[in-house]
């Protein structure tokens, strides 16, 4: 007879939990907030032999103390919702480490099924498991998998389905944690009897341990001032005795008792010496070379992306021309309002932001190598030595990397710090963090005026000011409205993997499916939108006399758009701006990518040709290199985004910090715009009597 078996997945960060339950799950998965937190929920389901197995994927934690969200919501999920089955995910290559949590689920006496992941890696580098012997001292089955390679799933389901049968035969082992504390874990235990204080779902043993450890949750959970007390009392007598501090001194028990069942169960061959991993961490982390070749790596990244891109740019660039000429040659009248609109609109707008795809594809690619290769955990320890100069916590550095996808998502990673303080500092700058969005200004802005051997070093130049910025604005938030202490960064090294070609091709593929979605709907709606702008009103009376484009720019001059942006023209002109870059600012507030779309369709009406090479010369034609750079300038810093200011405000929870971002970075943008452009003017100046 079939059943419903509720499981949890828990692990440490980098364990490979998610890889696992992606692969159990599929697509029958939905992602959503635990209630009351802004911790993700992520849950979903299987089907495998006769049964339904709902499957929850807690947060990546390496305890469950009560330190953070993500540690009070995994344990809460466990001890509240009471799954049949919790499988601890095991990075088997770092096994002591993983294996600290996994005793802290012990203690809670749920039932366990132990995935040994990443077993191949754990063998490969010397390490042989007496599997039986680990599986009787830790009291649950254990199957060996790994999850990049989907090896082990059907075992792993086999035994959920027979663990989930078995509920309430669960038999966990106990951490012996000596005499004195022993006696203490016991008395406490009584004392709560007497009390009748014990928590459902709470097992007594557990909670007398967690109060000996001065455990905030269990303490505000008891509400009672005597067994705080009594409590108290056993943790000043336990002191003295152990020598140290009682929730240290449990601590320690619990690695004595780990290291004794891997010393039992555990051999470490010879090759485990010579550690390939730890070989290049002696050059990678090194406190000389480790920055350069941060930063000699995230420079070659953005070479390669602009020299290996320019082939499929030119066959998009070509698709797109044909598709125009196409179109186009369907109306004999060139003025045409729906020609105009499907050409100069739509096909303009839309392909003047998808030609820059095999930009987005690329960078992508290369950042999944060095996610999946295990090299960016490292690039954040290097940069935790910064990140708190500056006053960011070190964890700080994982959604600053998001960040260079969207900004979106990335305001959603600062969940993982631990204090409101710290992800309000983050959430404010992360937006000067360039997005892939802007990757496609800085796709057409930088061919356009710089020649090839310039290209990488001024994308380079450009990621760099954006850091630059986040760096110096967070110093300056956390030295004034955010003052306040940082918290030590704890983060898993995994070991180095030589990544799979279908898991780069998959963050690549979603990557850039997401930019060709926001192409097909927010683009293409604000294409219209900009198009009618740009073409409507139309002039009365204009003389015959006139070419092709003077025509052009007298209609656009009368347009809503033109009157727009000549009302800006005034404001704008200090950075080197003139109205036309002025409307296609207007659109690029709904999203960066509407900025080129915009340009697009301002140069494309009225004229033959909608590729982004026409578009380049004609930028080209009309403005200088300094002026291209001071759009860069601006586009990176200046006004976050329509979707930014809505999770910004969802995850500070006030308008207020919203717009206290919008109107900061606006304004520091154009500071810094009319500067670049000014100073620049002047060393043109300066430098044309030499």
């Amino acid at each position: 007879m079939s059943q419903i078996i509720k499981v949890a997945i828990a692990g440490n960060p980098n364990s490979g939990k998610t890889t696992i339950f992606n692969n159990l799950t599929g697509a029958r998965q939905h992602v959503g907030n635990y209630p009351g937190v802004t911790v993700e929920k992520k849950e979903g389901s299987c089907r495998y032999g006769g049964h339904e197995i709902l499957i929850a994927d807690l947060p990546g934690t390496y305890s469950l103390n009560a330190y953070s969200e993500d540690e009070i919501v995994a344990r809460n999920f466990i001890m509240e919702d009471r799954p049949d089955v919790v499988i601890n995910v095991i990075d088997a290559s770092n096994l002591e480490r993983n294996l600290y949590l996994t005793v802290q689920l012990i203690e809670l006496g749920v039932p366990l099924l132990l995935a040994f992941n990443m077993s191949d890696m754990a063998e490969a580098h010397g390490a042989e498991f007496d599997l039986k012997q680990l599986s009787d001292r830790l009291g649950a089955p254990i199957v060996k998998t790994v999850g990049y390679k989907k090896k082990g799933m059907n075992e792993l389901l086999e035994a959920v389905i027979s663990s989930g049968q078995k509920r309430g035969s669960f038999s966990p082992p106990s951490v012996d944690y000596g005499r004195e504390t022993e006696a203490a874990i016991a008395d406490i235990g009584l004392f709560l009897d007497k009390r009748g204080l014990l928590l459902n779902n709470q097992k007594k043993r557990w909670t007398a341990i967690k109060l000996l450890e001065n455990d905030s949750r269990v303490l505000e959970q008891t509400a009672d001032r005597e067994i705080t007390a009594y409590a108290q009392s056993w943790r000043q007598r336990l002191a003295p005795l152990l020598g140290e501090n009682p929730e240290i001194a449990l601590a320690e028990r619990r690695y004595g008792f780990i290291s004794g069942v891997c010393q039992e169960s555990v051999l470490l061959t010879v090759e485990k010496r010579h550690d390939f991993s730890d070989k290049i961490d002696k050059v990678v982390l090194n406190k000389a070379l480790g920055l350069p070749i941060f930063l000699m790596l995230m420079y070659l990244t953005f070479y390669l992306t602009f020299k290996a891109s320019a082939i499929p740019m030119d066959w998009i660039e070509k698709s797109f021309l044909w598709l125009g000429n196409a179109i186009g040659s369907l109306w004999v009248n060139a003025d045409n309002p729906v020609r105009s609109l499907l050409v100069d609109g739509i096909i303009a707008g839309v392909g003047g932001v998808l030609v820059f795809l095999p930009n987005i594809a690329l960078l992508f690619f290369a950042i999944a190598v060095l996610e999946d290769s295990g090299y960016m955990g490292r690039a954040a320890f290097i940069m935790d030595r910064f990140m708190h100069r500056i006053g960011l916590h070190g964890k700080s550095f994982i959604p600053m990397l998001i960040g260079f996808g969207c900004t979106v998502p990335a305001i959603m990673a600062t969940r993982t710090l631990d204090t409101r303080r710290d992800r309000l500092t983050l959430i404010l700058v992360l937006p000067l963090i360039s997005c892939g969005a802007r990757l496609s200004i800085y796709a057409l802005i930088i061919p356009a005026f710089f020649p090839p051997a310039w290209r990488a070093a001024m994308l380079w130049l450009i990621y760099f000011i954006g850091i630059l910025l986040a760096i110096i604005a967070a110093r300056i938030l956390r030295s004034t409205v955010l003052k306040g202490e940082n918290m030590p960064l704890v983060i898993e090294l995994p070991p180095y993997l030589c990544p799979s070609w279908r898991g780069l091709l998959i963050h690549a593929w979603e990557r850039s499916w997401l930019y060709i979605k926001k192409a097909g709907t927010i683009i293409l709606g604000i294409s219209i939108v900009m198009w009618f702008l740009t073409s409507y009103p139309k002039p009365s009376g204009l003389s015959s006399g006139l070419t092709p484009q003077q025509k052009q720019a007298e209609e656009l001059s009368c347009s809503a758009a033109g009157r727009i942006g000549k009302i800006l023209e005034p404001v704008l002109k200090p950075m080197g701006f003139d109205w036309r870059i002025g409307t296609a600012l207007i659109g690029a507030f709904a999203a960066k990518e509407v900025f080129i779309a915009q340009l697009g369709i301002i140069h494309a009406v009225g004229r033959d040709k909608q590729t982004s090479h026409a578009l380049a010369n004609h930028l080209r034609e009309e403005y200088s290199p300094l002026v291209g750079f001071c759009i860069m300038i601006f586009m990176l810093i200046s006004m976050p985004c329509a979707a930014t200011l809505a999770v910004t405000r969802q995850e500070s929870g006030s308008w207020k910090w919203a717009m206290i971002q919008f109107a900061g970075l606006t304004i520091l943008a154009y500071l810094l715009t009319v500067s670049c452009y000014q100073i620049g003017r002047l060393l043109i100046f300066c430098a044309s009597f030499f």
